[in-house]
Formats: structure tokens, C-alpha cells, sequence
């Protein structure tokens, strides 16, 4: 076929994802990003949903929440138990491009950079994830983060603005502009790109132990869901401060802050270190589960394709 990547003769045969590497990312980021990413944020989003309230719920004397099950039980008796899937929608929509961007990206640095066994240096590792981070940062990630903040936050208020997705993002972008979906731009590269440098460091570090340098070795799936749950935590325990900063940036009273910097050090003055870390419980839970089955379904449907392209 013309423009095939033709084998070398006695060599083992290329599969078809070595042959159409823009194929593979297409299907990874795509696939992987509608599957997984709706199951996954279906399941663990009422952990998201209560991480944001907590974060957004400054400390003072007469704090609103007492702690992560008082959150959700005072959300459930003033909303109904779908009060905890307010601002579900955003991610939903904005599911398929995030992990399109981070997949593809990722993948797409790794081919580069990889030896000729397939497997990164430490260094190389960090890079390829914190560019992966970057770019589902500014292509998906900051509009559809600040969207879901201000739906959460709306929430809260006594008479609530946002009828619903459409009407809420038109409410943003008719009082700041597009600008407006783009608050916390900074903080978001911020967290996005640490995040994905720590989670696919630990995981590509992991796999790698685990089987010794050979790529060809399947490692099974439970156990990397457990590889990447580990991953998700050493993130959450990493970046956890940066997810506090990009959410008040984000919120409803973000002009307050005069920018990124700015946020944290009133954060620090104000409210003192471990503010910073706050909502990491309920963080932590969905952040585990989330990477764990992530790392399990994208594994997975790698590895259906590539078998049934073999047969055909």
C-alpha cells in the first residue's frame, strides 16, 4: 500500500499501529476519551463536586461545611442527591478533547523521544507528561474547569443564576467575554501540566519495573489499576496546592484576586498553609479511582484493537 511503512525483510511484522502512528493516536485520544472518560466521571464526580465546594468555602469564623460528609449531606437535603452532579455536564462535554489532547500528546512526545525498546529516561518521562498536561490545559481543560466551578458555585448562592449549561456558559461570555471561560489559565497549565508529568512518570516508571525494560510483557489489568491509583495519589499529594489556587481563580469571586500569584499569597496570610489542602480527601478518592481506571480501560482497548488488527 502506498506510503506504508514497508517491513524489513526477517524482521518481526509491524502492526497496523506501527504503521499509522497518527491512527493510534487518533483512536487513543478519541476512544479512550468517550468510553473511559464518561464512565469514570459518572462514577467519581460527586467526589469532584464536594472537593469544589470545600475549596470555595473560604475559612472564617462560622465556616458553611464541617467537612466533606457534611457537605454532601447539606447538598442532598437542599438539592436532592443530583444536586452532587451539578456541573456534571461540562466534563462530560468536555471529556473526549481532554483525553484526546492527553493521550495524543503523550503519545505522540513519547514516540519521540523513546529509545529503541519503547522506554523513556527518567527525564524524558516527566517532559512527555508535563506536555501532555499543557496541552489538554489550554485546549480542553481551562474553559471546561471554569465552567463547572462557576455551575458549583452558583449552587450555593441564595437564588442560583444558571438554568443549565447553555444559559450558564451564555450568562459568562455575555458579562466577561470569551475571556471569561479562560480564568485561571495560568494555574490550570499549572496543575494540568504537574499532573500528568507526576502521573505518567510513576505509571511509565512502574510498568517499567514491572517488566523489567521489556515492553512486550502484558501486565495485567488489576494491577495496573493499581499502578495508576498510586499514581494518582503521589499527584494529588503534589499538586494539591495548585488545584486550591486554580479553583479560587476560577470561582465566582475570582476579581478579588489580582492574579494567580496573587490568590495564593492572600490564600497563605489569610487562611495559612494547610488551606491549601484543602478538599484533598475527597480529592483523593475520586483522583485514585479516576487514574486506576483510566490507565485500565485505555490499556485494554490498546490492546483489543492491536489484537484484532493482527487477525485481520
Amino acid at each position: 500500500m502506498s506510503g506504508a511503512i514497508q517491513p524489513v525483510p526477517g524482521a518481526k511484522p509491524l502492526s497496523m499501529w506501527q504503521q499509522y502512528g497518527p491512527s493510534e493516536k487518533t483512536v487513543r485520544g478519541i476512544v479512550i476519551g468517550g468510553i473511559t472518560g464518561g464512565i469514570e466521571i459518572c462514577i467519581t464526580f460527586p467526589t469532584e463536586y464536594v472537593k469544589t465546594q470545600l475549596q470555595l468555602d473560604e475559612r472564617s469564623a462560622t465556616p458553611k461545611f464541617k467537612g466533606p460528609i457534611d457537605c454532601v449531606k447539606q447538598t442532598v437535603k437542599g438539592h436532592g442527591f443530583f444536586g452532587l452532579y451539578r456541573g456534571l455536564s461540562v466534563l462530560l462535554y468536555g471529556s473526549i478533547p481532554k483525553s484526546s489532547f492527553r493521550f495524543g500528546t503523550f503519545e505522540y512526545l513519547k514516540s519521540q523521544a523513546a529509545d529503541e525498546r519503547g522506554n523513556l529516561t527518567p527525564v524524558m518521562r516527566l517532559l512527555c507528561g508535563l506536555g501532555a498536561g499543557l496541552s489538554e490545559a489550554v485546549f480542553a481543560v481551562t474553559p471546561m474547569e471554569t465552567v463547572k466551578v462557576k455551575f458549583i458555585h452558583d449552587q450555593g448562592l441564595a437564588q442560583p443564576k444558571y438554568k443549565g449549561f447553555v444559559h450558564g456558559v451564555g450568562c459568562i461570555v455575555k458579562a466577561e467575554g470569551l475571556g471569561g471561560i479562560y480564568k485561571g489559565v495560568t494555574a490550570t497549565m499549572a496543575k494540568q501540566g504537574s499532573n500528568q508529568a507526576i502521573r505518567f512518570f510513576v505509571m511509565e516508571t512502574l510498568k517499567d519495573w514491572y517488566r523489567g525494560g521489556d515492553n512486550t510483557q502484558t501486565i495485567s489489568k488489576p494491577i495496573v489499576g493499581l499502578m495508576g491509583a498510586v499514581a494518582g495519589a503521589a499527584s494529588v499529594y503534589g499538586n494539591t496546592p495548585i488545584d486550591v489556587v486554580k479553583t479560587r481563580m476560577q470561582g465566582l469571586e475570582a476579581k478579588k484576586y489580582k492574579n494567580t500569584l496573587d490568590c495564593a499569597m492572600q490564600i497563605w496570610k489569610k487562611e495559612g498553609f494547610f488551606a491549601f489542602y484543602k478538599g484533598t480527601v475527597p480529592r483523593l478518592s475520586r483522583v485514585c479511582l479516576d487514574v486506576g481506571i483510566t490507565f485500565m480501560i485505555y490499556d485494554s482497548i490498546i490492546e483489543f484493537l492491536d489484537s484484532y488488527w493482527k487477525k485481520k
